[in-house]
C-alpha cells in the first residue's frame, strides 16, 4: 500500500516496485579498426536495481569498462574492426517515489554542491544563455518546482512530436524556434529553459516502456530541494517506471555508441516492457 508523506514542504507517496524487461540490439559493420565507445546498460543505481544483466557481443580487439558521466552507469572501450553485433538483456526493479515536482523548493545557486555546479551553466545542445529574456517574462514570480513544472507544461504544450523533424545538430535554439523535435529535443529545450531560471538541470538517457517508437529515451533531471528529480515534457516516461542509463551535459555526453571512425549501421531495435 502506498500513501503520501510529507517531508516538510514537499509530499512525496511511499515507492512502488515497478519492473521492467529490457532487450537491446545493435548490428553496424566498421570497414576498419576503429575506437568506440558504448553506453547502452541500466545503471545500478539506489532506487533502481538491475537484475541478471546478459550483455554478449561479436569478437573484438578490445573492451575495457570505464565509470559513465557522474559516475551513474558504466562505458564501455571496444576497438573493432568488421562487424560488432551487441545484444542486452536485463530486468530492472524500480524503486521511485513520486514527488509533487511543483512543490519543491527552490535552491539558491550560492547553496548548490560542487558537482551540480556545471548544470547551471550553458552547454552545446542545452544554450541557455540564449534564454534569460525569454525566462524572465514568460515565468515571472515563479521559482524552484513551479517553474518547473510551468516549463515542463509550456514545452509539452508547444512543441509538436515529430520523428525526423531535427538532426544531430539540432540545439534548444533551433526548437524553440521550428517547435518541433522528438524526445532529445524535448529535453534539451527542459533542460536549457531551467538553467536560464537558475535551476541545474541535466541530460538523462533512459529505458522506459510507452515510448512510441520504442527507442533509446532522453529525459531532463533538476536538482531541486537537495536530490534530482526527473521530468519529461513528452508524457511518454512517467518517473517511477524509467530506468537510468546515464546522465551528461547534453545528449553529446551520452550517445549510446560514439564512433572514432566510419560506421555503417545495419540495425538498431530496443524493446522495453512491464513485468507483472
Amino acid at each position: 500500500m502506498t500513501g503520501p508523506i510529507s517531508d516538510g514542504a514537499i509530499t512525496v507517496v511511499e515507492p512502488a516496485t515497478a519492473r521492467l524487461r529490457i532487450h537491446t540490439r545493435l548490428f553496424y559493420h566498421f570497414a576498419e579498426p576503429t575506437d568506440v565507445l558504448v553506453q547502452l546498460e541500466a545503471a545500478a543505481l539506489h532506487d533502481q536495481r538491475v537484475i541478471e544483466p546478459e550483455l554478449w557481443l561479436t569478437p573484438v580487439l578490445h573492451f575495457s569498462r570505464v565509470p559513465g558521466h557522474d559516475e551513474i552507469g558504466e562505458r564501455i572501450w571496444l576497438r573493432v574492426d568488421g562487424q560488432l553485433a551487441l545484444d542486452y538483456k536485463a530486468e530492472i526493479v524500480i524503486e521511485r517515489p513520486v514527488i509533487d515536482l511543483a512543490a519543491l523548493p527552490e535552491t539558491a545557486p550560492h547553496q548548490l554542491p560542487g558537482e551540480v555546479i556545471d548544470y547551471l551553466m550553458p552547454s552545446r545542445f542545452c544554450p541557455s544563455d540564449r534564454f534569460n529574456a525569454f525566462v524572465d517574462t514568460e515565468f515571472s514570480g515563479l521559482a524552484g518546482g513551479a517553474c518547473v513544472a510551468e516549463i515542463r507544461d509550456w514545452v509539452a504544450q508547444h512543441l509538436s512530436y515529430e520523428p525526423g523533424a531535427s538532426t544531430a545538430a539540432t540545439c534548444a535554439t533551433d526548437t524553440f524556434v521550428q517547435r518541433s523535435g522528438v524526445c532529445r529535443d524535448y529535453a534539451h529545450l527542459v533542460i536549457a529553459l531551467a538553467r536560464a531560471a537558475s535551476i541545474p538541470a541535466r541530460y538523462v538517457s533512459v529505458y522506459a516502456p510507452d515510448v512510441s517508437p520504442p527507442d533509446f529515451h532522453a529525459v531532463a533531471e533538476v536538482y531541486l530541494a537537495g536530490a534530482w528529480h526527473l521530468v519529461d515534457a513528452t508524457g511518454m516516461a512517467a518517473a517511477p517506471e524509467v530506468a537510468k542509463i546515464g546522465v551528461g551535459r547534453d545528449a553529446a555526453d551520452i550517445p549510446f555508441l560514439s564512433s572514432f571512425g566510419t560506421a555503417e549501421m545495419f540495425e538498431q531495435v530496443v524493446s522495453v516492457s512491464r513485468v507483472s
